[in-house]
């Protein structure tokens, strides 16, 4: 695995799970309230959280 893939993978599994769980379409900052501000619910926001919580403990057991 290279460096590169390394630092890409998180940022696109966080890309992947703001758009599927909280339908935020980038994570990028676009300098515009309208674009970087979301209301979101706080089931969606558990969902994510969850999500991301599996995806941590899914990598940490591909280490052990």
């Amino acid at each position: 695995m290279t460096g590169k893939t390394t630092q890409t993978a998180p940022a696109n599994l966080m890309a992947s799970i703001a758009k599927e769980h909280l339908f935020i379409e980038t994570l990028k900052e676009r300098k515009s309230d309208s674009l970087d501000f979301h209301e979101v619910s706080v089931w969606d926001v558990k969902a994510a959280l969850e999500a991301a919580y599996a995806a941590g403990l899914a990598a940490a057991r591909e280490t052990i």
